[in-house]
């Protein structure tokens, strides 16, 4: 029960979000809606599941914005071109990966330090971006738009896609070698070499995973309309990282759990509809949101010095 208080105490608060709405704005619940609700937050937990890895990793990565900016361009371009969506995907997850493998070259080879190398990377991506799309929007044909699926069947298919990701790693990082690698390079990197770990090459690969997710997430991000909006990543790093941070993963690395994760984005996400149903004003959102985010590094901070003290 301890080991996982602050997921429980996540999902308590959730819980007791949605209660509040059935009894005061029921409409909150109605089907199309809350589908929609629900498909456009897909692309932000299939960041976060990568991001997770990099925080246990005891990195950061505040580039995956741009990264997937860049990636939406290149899946627009393809699939405006006519290429099938198969190869769009997999053109769209290389890019990611790619970019991830920079990001987790300058960290890991040269020893730079994650936040200034992904600070660096995130405005090289941003202004590359600017200069090579000019903020135009890319339109596509019309077989793209939900796979060529009627909407609901398109919404359901990237919701399941999303929640079959999550199930896969999340099951990964409990029972493969190299999911408890990642947990241990995070814990003690030293510790972990001599255990005969390579701590450089999990690096590497946290982000080099995190660089095609943000392809993957770009990818079904695209199919949600009918055209690529260059500019789609802003802030995107920002709601994965804050995800992971309140469900449970521990800024300085080493713990954190994928389901924890899930439930942080559906609290974060619940908010501001919940603030439009309820009549309060939108302003509130992202007071209430770090508030939030605040509280969860503060009960980390607390656990750990508890964990110290022991």
């Amino acid at each position: 029960m301890g080991k996982y208080f602050r997921e429980l105490s996540v999902a308590a608060a959730l819980v007791l979000l949605l209660v509040v709405l059935a009894g005061i704005a029921p409409a909150f619940f109605e089907l199309q809606p809350l589908l929609s609700r629900l498909t456009a937050q897909t692309p932000a937990l299939i960041v976060a599941v990568g991001m997770t890895l990099v925080i246990i990793c005891r990195q950061i990565d505040i580039s995956v914005g741009s990264q997937f900016g860049v990636c939406a361009v290149v899946a627009g371009l393809l699939a405006a071109a006519g290429l099938p969506l198969s190869v769009v995907l997999l053109a769209s997850m290389a890019a990611g990966a790619a970019m991830g493998a920079l990001n987790g070259w300058l960290v890991a080879g040269l020893g730079l330090p994650s936040i200034v190398v992904t600070l660096a990377t995130m405005v090289t991506w941003q202004e590359a971006l600017r200069l090579f799309q000019q903020g135009k929007f890319i339109n596509l044909p019309a077989g793209v738009q939900w796979f060529g699926l009627a909407q609901q069947r398109g919404q359901l298919t990237l919701i399941a896609t999303a929640v079959v990701l999550l199930t896969c790693a999340a099951w990964a990082m409990k029972n493969l070698a190299a999911g408890r690698h990642v947990y241990a390079v995070g814990t003690d990197a030293e510790a972990a070499r001599l255990a005969g770990i390579n701590p450089r090459g999990i690096t590497l690969g946290v982000f080099i995973l995190l660089g095609a997710l943000a392809g993957l997430a770009a990818t079904l991000n695209i199919v949600q309309s009918p055209q690529v909006d260059p500019k789609a990543g802003g802030g995107l790093e920002l709601k994965a990282i804050a995800a992971a941070v309140v469900g449970g993963v521990a800024v300085n690395g080493g713990r954190g759990n994928l389901w924890g994760v899930f439930v942080g984005l559906l609290l974060l996400a619940t908010i501001n509809p919940a603030l439009t149903y309820l009549h309060v004003e939108a302003y509130w959102e992202k007071a209430i949101q770090g508030l939030v985010i605040l509280l969860a590094v503060v009960a980390d901070g607390i656990r750990s010095r508890k964990g110290g003290a022991k």
